[in-house]
């Protein structure tokens, strides 16, 4: 498994996806897992699977530690594996899908809430989850939808904010939900590693009224288990493949 994380110039991100390929690793003991990134820190993707072709590898699965199919995914990382395959043709590469959506995020953002002091639930707090935003509409309409669907799990709303290139902001979001009333409200950070949005979220927000803002996913339980969960998936749909 080749994981391929955004990247930042932050040493706690690569120290977060680091943790987070170890996390795998203990799931799957007989499964080699290297962590790379698209940008900012090394190894790059292309290079971590040369190092495998050289080393005399069959098959890469390619997991995207994406928290949405935007750019990186539809863009960046299909250039990668185009230009592994034409240096490795005979290297199988299979993509497995980015990390969101899935039910398991939701139970992971809950976790990191409950560890900021917010009860999971909570019907006298209202959420806003926090997303780094995208030019990607598709990308952005997926937020909108995990909002709506969390919010059944009992909260007194959940509503979307992101932190570049999309509305509402993150203060903007607190500041409503204050004005229309709600007694708390927690932002839940639907970020994979900390660096610099993470940070900028969590100052406006404080600034802005939130009671509690939470930590990034990271090397959350959930977070590893849905990556095992997606490796296996890509897996599983090669051998369909294959059999047909």
């Amino acid at each position: 498994m080749v994981a391929v994380a955004h990247g930042s110039r932050d040493p706690r991100a690569a120290a977060t996806v680091t943790e987070l390929a170890a996390a795998v690793r203990a799931l799957r003991p007989g499964v080699p897992v290297q962590a790379s990134f698209l940008d900012h820190a090394t190894p790059a993707p292309d290079r971590a699977l040369d190092a495998l072709a050289g080393d005399g590898a069959a098959e890469a699965v390619v997991l995207p530690l994406l928290l949405t199919a935007a750019y990186h995914s539809k863009t960046d990382i299909p250039g990668v594996l185009n230009r592994v395959r034409a240096r490795w043709p005979r290297l199988e590469l299979r993509t497995a899908r980015t990390l969101g959506p899935h039910p398991l995020l939701t139970d992971a953002l809950e976790r990191r809430l409950s560890e900021a002091g917010v009860e999971p639930g909570d019907p006298d707090t209202a959420v806003v989850l926090v997303a780094a935003g995208s030019s990607d509409a598709s990308a952005n309409a997926t937020i909108w939808r995990l909002a709506r669907e969390w919010r059944a799990r009992g909260w007194r709303g959940v509503v979307p904010a992101f932190a570049s290139a999309s509305r509402p902001t993150p203060a903007e979001a607190v500041a409503a939900l204050r004005d229309a009333g709600a007694p708390r409200v927690a932002v839940a950070s639907y970020f994979l590693a900390p660096g610099y949005f993470a940070d900028k979220v969590r100052a406006e927000s404080l600034e802005a009224g939130a009671h509690a803002v939470s930590p990034v996913l990271g090397a959350a339980p959930e977070i590893a288990e849905l990556a095992v969960r997606r490796y296996d998936e890509a897996l599983d749909t090669a051998r369909a493949a294959t059999a047909v």
